[in-house]
């Protein structure tokens, strides 16, 4: 079963627009899923990570609703099956 990447709006231009993205399980980390997902969509990581290649503090991830930042952060595990969803920050007033 694969491994479900929810895309939100914001990124869905480097996606063709697909809202859902499935990745091959390889049973690997938070940071390796993504980087396999950037080598798919040129140019998303330069958009949730940055210079030094970890996630920019506003966006969040979550595998199966729990935030990497209490779990593993980019080293938390991902398996068959899992959703990971890329949530960028809304700031407004």
């Amino acid at each position: 079963m694969p491994v479900k990447v929810l895309i939100p709006s914001p990124l869905r231009s480097l996606t063709a627009g697909a809202e859902e993205v499935p990745m091959d399980d390889a049973n690997e980390t938070v940071a390796g899923l993504l980087n396999r997902l950037d080598a798919q969509f040129p140019g998303l990581s330069k958009r949730i990570c940055g210079d030094d290649g970890k996630l920019r503090r506003f966006v969040n991830v979550y595998v199966n609703n729990e935030d990497i930042r209490f779990l593993g952060g980019e080293a938390t595990a991902v398996k068959s099956g899992d959703t990971i969803s890329i949530i960028p920050a809304v700031a407004g007033g």
